[in-house]
């Protein structure tokens, strides 16, 4: 839970609320994942290392001694990576044993998308394109966390409506970071678009994922979600405002009003 609350103060919340078992699966997902993600966005590796580790991750996750696996691909690197990403074995080990077929094969792919993200130079140029990368980065983890709240408690929800939940978070990040973005020489906007369609793009997948949470039951899965959806929907209008960053105020107020 402190790696957690160092590496996302937005999930740290949420995921900090969830009943034993399930906080540990999400907790688990989430830290692999956000493992593989430094490594993406780190901003002094060259790209072919960052291939090689995204690769060796993913045929570490698909075989059958995953930590020492993952152990051997990151240890010679140790020194170059964030912590998040060097103890990715142990947030497996986090992970209760019955949740791991339904994690394992998602980092799986997300390290593999990634590395053919990296490897093509994060080359977006229609909507169809930025819909493959925010699956790969995001969408994807709605996905999977929609198989957690069926493992858990035996919650259903909508897999496709799933996706947009992710897909929209990301959208987000997109808008809000897109000085940082083209400071390193990265552009997640289509070709010909600007603030105004990316923010079309990304309302028309927070719908999507209100609806996705609309028809969940009352439970641990709902209560999770409704918290980053919430601050999502507030920081898209604060940008579209004109301005850039929830305080720590409006993060707290937001967080309570949606827990009570």
């Amino acid at each position: 839970m402190t790696m957690l609350k160092k590496t996302s103060r937005t999930f740290y919340i949420p995921i900090s609320q969830l009943e034993t078992g399930l906080k540990e699966a999400v907790s688990s997902a989430y830290l692999c994942m956000r493992a593989i993600d430094e490594i993406e966005d780190h901003e002094e590796l060259p790209d072919e290392l960052k291939v090689q580790l995204l690769v060796g991750i993913r045929d570490a996750f698909q075989s059958d001694h995953v930590t020492e696996a993952t152990q051997q691909v990151l240890a010679p690197h140790r020194d170059k990576l964030p912590a998040v990403t060097y103890q990715l074995d142990e947030w497996v080990r986090l992970c209760p044993t019955t949740a791991l077929p339904v994690i394992i094969p998602y980092i799986a792919k997300m390290s593999s998308q990634m590395a053919d993200w990296v490897q093509d130079g994060w080359s977006i140029q229609t909507e169809e394109d930025l819909d493959r990368y925010t699956y790969s980065v995001a969408g994807m983890v709605g996905e999977m966390l929609s198989e957690l709240w069926l493992w858990y408690d035996g919650t259903p929800s909508d897999r496709e409506k799933a996706v947009a939940f992710g897909r929209g978070l990301q959208a987000v990040n997109i808008l809000r970071n897109r000085k940082e973005d083209l400071e390193r020489g990265v552009d997640f906007y289509p070709n010909g678009w600007d603030f105004k369609e990316m923010q079309e793009y990304t309302r028309r997948n927070l719908q999507i994922a209100d609806s996705y949470i609309a028809d969940l039951k009352q439970g641990p899965a709902l209560k999770f979600c409704k918290i980053p959806l919430a601050l999502a929907h507030a920081t898209i209008n604060l940008l579209s405002a004109g301005g850039s960053k929830l305080t720590r105020d409006a993060v707290l107020k937001i967080v309570g009003r949606v827990m009570n």
